[in-house]
Protein backbone atom coordinates (compact mmCIF):
# COMPACT_ATOMS: atom_id res chain seq x y z
CA UNK A 1 0.00 0.00 0.00
CA UNK A 2 2.80 2.39 0.87
CA UNK A 3 4.62 1.54 -2.37
CA UNK A 4 1.47 2.29 -4.38
CA UNK A 5 1.04 5.57 -2.50
CA UNK A 6 4.67 6.51 -3.20
CA UNK A 7 4.18 5.82 -6.91
CA UNK A 8 0.98 7.85 -6.87
CA UNK A 9 2.79 10.68 -5.14
CA UNK A 10 5.57 10.69 -7.76
CA UNK A 11 3.15 10.71 -10.69
CA UNK A 12 0.45 13.06 -9.39
CA UNK A 13 2.49 15.13 -6.93
CA UNK A 14 0.41 14.35 -3.84
CA UNK A 15 1.91 16.01 -0.75
CA UNK A 16 3.85 13.54 1.44
CA UNK A 17 1.54 14.16 4.40
CA UNK A 18 -1.35 12.60 2.50
CA UNK A 19 0.47 9.26 2.47
CA UNK A 20 -0.20 8.65 6.15
CA UNK A 21 -3.44 8.36 8.09
CA UNK A 22 -4.82 11.53 9.64
CA UNK A 23 -3.30 12.26 13.02
CA UNK A 24 -0.47 9.75 12.59
CA UNK A 25 2.87 11.40 13.43
CA UNK A 26 5.28 8.69 12.30
CA UNK A 27 5.50 6.88 9.00
CA UNK A 28 4.30 3.28 8.91
CA UNK A 29 6.71 0.41 9.52
CA UNK A 30 8.64 -0.88 6.54
CA UNK A 31 6.88 -3.58 4.60
CA UNK A 32 8.61 -6.97 4.17
CA UNK A 33 9.23 -6.07 0.53
CA UNK A 34 11.36 -3.12 1.58
CA UNK A 35 13.31 -5.28 4.02
CA UNK A 36 13.94 -7.83 1.28
CA UNK A 37 15.06 -5.13 -1.13
CA UNK A 38 17.35 -3.69 1.52
CA UNK A 39 18.88 -7.11 2.16
CA UNK A 40 19.47 -7.63 -1.56
CA UNK A 41 21.06 -4.17 -1.86
CA UNK A 42 23.29 -4.89 1.14
CA UNK A 43 24.42 -8.15 -0.46
CA UNK A 44 25.19 -6.41 -3.76
CA UNK A 45 27.10 -3.65 -1.99
CA UNK A 46 29.08 -6.21 0.01
CA UNK A 47 29.92 -8.08 -3.22
CA UNK A 48 31.06 -4.81 -4.82
CA UNK A 49 33.32 -3.92 -1.91
CA UNK A 50 34.79 -7.43 -1.72
CA UNK A 51 35.27 -7.57 -5.51
CA UNK A 52 37.22 -4.31 -5.38
CA UNK A 53 39.23 -5.49 -2.37
CA UNK A 54 40.24 -8.78 -3.98
CA UNK A 55 41.00 -6.95 -7.23
CA UNK A 56 43.45 -4.70 -5.40
CA UNK A 57 45.15 -7.70 -3.79
CA UNK A 58 45.14 -10.19 -6.67
CA UNK A 59 45.62 -8.11 -9.83
CA UNK A 60 49.20 -7.47 -10.91
CA UNK A 61 48.53 -4.70 -13.43
CA UNK A 62 48.57 -1.16 -12.01
CA UNK A 63 45.60 -0.01 -14.12
CA UNK A 64 43.53 -2.94 -12.87
CA UNK A 65 44.47 -2.05 -9.29
CA UNK A 66 43.27 1.52 -9.83
CA UNK A 67 39.99 0.31 -11.34
CA UNK A 68 39.54 -2.12 -8.44
CA UNK A 69 40.14 0.69 -5.97
CA UNK A 70 37.46 2.76 -7.72
CA UNK A 71 35.01 -0.18 -7.58
CA UNK A 72 35.70 -0.60 -3.87
CA UNK A 73 35.18 3.13 -3.30
CA UNK A 74 31.86 2.97 -5.14
CA UNK A 75 30.76 0.11 -2.89
CA UNK A 76 31.67 2.00 0.27
CA UNK A 77 29.82 5.11 -0.89
CA UNK A 78 26.79 2.97 -1.81
CA UNK A 79 26.85 1.43 1.65
CA UNK A 80 26.85 4.88 3.21
CA UNK A 81 23.92 5.95 0.99
CA UNK A 82 21.96 2.85 2.01
CA UNK A 83 22.59 3.43 5.71
CA UNK A 84 21.68 7.11 5.41
CA UNK A 85 18.39 6.35 3.68
CA UNK A 86 16.96 4.18 6.48
CA UNK A 87 15.35 7.14 8.23
CA UNK A 88 13.39 8.56 5.35
CA UNK A 89 13.10 8.83 1.61
CA UNK A 90 11.81 12.34 1.06
CA UNK A 91 13.96 15.38 0.38
CA UNK A 92 14.08 17.86 3.26
CA UNK A 93 12.05 20.67 1.71
CA UNK A 94 9.91 22.74 4.03
CA UNK A 95 6.17 22.24 3.74
CA UNK A 96 3.63 25.03 4.08
CA UNK A 97 1.64 23.41 6.85
CA UNK A 98 3.02 22.42 10.21
CA UNK A 99 1.33 19.00 10.25
CA UNK A 100 2.77 18.04 6.85
CA UNK A 101 6.30 18.78 8.03
CA UNK A 102 5.93 16.66 11.16
CA UNK A 103 4.38 13.57 9.58
CA UNK A 104 6.96 12.88 6.86
CA UNK A 105 10.19 10.96 7.34
CA UNK A 106 12.79 13.17 5.67
CA UNK A 107 16.21 12.00 4.58
CA UNK A 108 19.10 13.49 6.53
CA UNK A 109 21.01 16.01 4.35
CA UNK A 110 24.29 15.77 6.29
CA UNK A 111 25.26 12.28 5.01
CA UNK A 112 24.48 13.47 1.48
CA UNK A 113 27.02 16.28 1.84
CA UNK A 114 29.61 13.88 3.26
CA UNK A 115 28.99 11.47 0.39
CA UNK A 116 29.53 14.23 -2.18
CA UNK A 117 32.78 15.14 -0.45
CA UNK A 118 33.90 11.50 -0.51
CA UNK A 119 33.14 11.26 -4.22
CA UNK A 120 35.23 14.36 -4.99
CA UNK A 121 38.13 13.17 -2.84
CA UNK A 122 37.99 9.71 -4.45
CA UNK A 123 38.04 11.27 -7.91
CA UNK A 124 41.09 13.39 -7.07
CA UNK A 125 42.95 10.40 -5.61
CA UNK A 126 42.16 8.37 -8.71
CA UNK A 127 43.44 11.18 -10.96
CA UNK A 128 46.65 11.40 -8.93
CA UNK A 129 47.20 7.64 -9.20
CA UNK A 130 46.63 7.76 -12.96
CA UNK A 131 49.26 10.50 -13.29
CA UNK A 132 51.71 8.30 -11.38
CA UNK A 133 50.94 5.35 -13.68
CA UNK A 134 51.46 7.58 -16.73
CA UNK A 135 54.90 8.56 -15.43
CA UNK A 136 55.76 4.89 -14.86
CA UNK A 137 54.52 4.03 -18.36
CA UNK A 138 57.10 6.40 -19.89
CA UNK A 139 60.00 4.42 -18.46
CA UNK A 140 58.53 0.90 -18.54
CA UNK A 141 56.97 -0.87 -21.49
CA UNK A 142 54.49 -2.68 -19.22
CA UNK A 143 52.42 -1.85 -16.14
CA UNK A 144 52.88 -5.26 -14.51
CA UNK A 145 54.24 -4.82 -10.98
CA UNK A 146 56.69 -7.72 -11.22
CA UNK A 147 58.26 -6.33 -14.43
CA UNK A 148 58.57 -2.83 -12.94
CA UNK A 149 60.24 -4.26 -9.80
CA UNK A 150 62.66 -6.32 -11.90
CA UNK A 151 63.61 -3.32 -14.02
CA UNK A 152 64.20 -1.03 -11.03
CA UNK A 153 66.14 -3.34 -8.67
CA UNK A 154 69.85 -2.53 -8.40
Amino acid sequence: MVLAALRLQQTKRIPPAALYAAGERTPPKQAPVFKLMTAILEACIFATVMGGFFGIILKKNLMMKIISMDVMSTGVISCYVLVASHRGLFTPILETTEQAAESVAYADPVPQAVILTAIVIGFSIQALMLVGVMKLARDNPTLEISEIERGNTP
